[in-house]
């Protein structure tokens, strides 16, 4: 993914700035994922202590932590999906692999999909991300949308379709990357089955309340946060435009691996995550969107979901009040 997108006639760094931040490190990302990895482990075992013991008090805080652990594993994808986590190539697939198992998003898939999401960012007819996205209409359907349960059931389905047909017709795929997303597909859904398998053998409901249901809570804190990245911004070609970067806590910045700093991110897609700050410094003042937090953020990013299906309502009835006066005058 080339660092390309910029305003202005100057660019905002120079080349060797861009080169010094571009440096691929392993030390950072392996002490960041082995941290997550451990809390993850963790308070998984804290939850099966209290289910065993019936500490109920206790078992809703650690399944709300463990939904923040695990739904914000789609960062370690998202990071390693770029290549720029580790310096050692395979360790980012191994780390890539490892967490897209874990969230049931497979890797492989995620890396070729996001690739066109950077190269297309906020274009409606090519963005990945937004190809499928109708606008939400009425409260209900926005706080819905919020909750991201629906991109979880998505993915396990389409990924079961490219296991069970073989097929894969996603525009975003390439032909000859079509076999690896169908094998990865099928790899994927033969280690939920072994481990459905030994939760049966064994009798134990720990992947459910350590897993699966943290999983599915975890998207109500993941999916604000996605909506937040480019919600709301320009449809221009340029990164400093068509992307948000939030100001948040240290806790967000650790484990979301620094992707608030996301206009960064998207305008040079090759600095790592542990750069991001320094690039940061270099650059604020270029970007057009940024937010002083995620509750006001998300609440801005609310505002404009219910102002543009205000608008396309407002259309829409404009329309059909033409077509119902065009049909009474031809019948005049």
């Amino acid at each position: 993914m080339s660092d390309v997108q910029f305003t202005g006639t100057q660019r905002p760094i120079t080349a060797l700035q861009l080169r010094e931040l571009c440096v691929k490190r392993n030390a950072p990302a392996l002490l960041r994922i082995a941290v997550q990895y451990a809390t993850i482990l963790a308070t998984g075992w804290l939850i099966y202590l209290a289910t065993t013991a019936q500490a109920w008090l206790w078992l809703l805080p650690l399944i709300v932590a463990q939904a923040y652990f695990i739904g914000f594993q789609f960062m370690a994808v998202h990071e390693t999906a770029h290549k720029t986590a580790f310096r050692t190539r395979w360790i980012n697939a191994v780390v890539g692999q490892t967490s897209g198992l874990l969230i049931m998003l497979p890797y492989e898939y995620y890396t070729l999909f996001h690739w066109d999401h950077h190269r297309y960012t906020q274009d409606e007819a090519r963005d990945p991300e937004l190809l499928f996205k109708a606008v939400p209409r009425g409260w209900l359907a926005r706080a819905f949308t919020f909750t991201g349960i629906t991109q979880v059931l998505k993915r396990f389905q389409l990924m079961a379709r490219h296991a069970i047909t073989g097929k894969v017709t996603a525009p975003w795929i390439p032909e000859p990357k079509r076999g690896l997303v169908v094998t990865e597909a099928r790899l994927y859904l033969l280690a939920y089955a072994v481990l459905l398998a030994g939760t049966l053998l064994l009798q134990t409901a720990v992947l459910l309340w350590a897993w699966l249901l943290p999983l599915f809570v975890g998207q109500l804190m993941l999916r604000p946060y996605l909506l937040s990245e480019h919600t709301g911004c320009a449809t221009t070609a340029s990164a400093f435009e068509n992307t948000r970067t939030t100001y948040t806590n240290a806790a967000m910045h650790w484990f979301a691996w620094n992707m608030p700093y996301h206009a960064e991110h998207h305008a040079y897609p090759s600095v790592p995550f542990h750069a991001l700050p320094k690039l940061n410094a270099l650059i604020d003042r270029h970007i057009l969107h940024k937010g002083n937090g995620y509750r006001r953020v998300v609440r801005e990013v609310w505002d404009h979901l219910r102002d543009r299906a205000a608008a396309q309502a407002a259309a829409q009835a404009a329309v059909q009040s033409g077509s119902n006066t065009e049909s009474t005058s031809a019948r005049a």
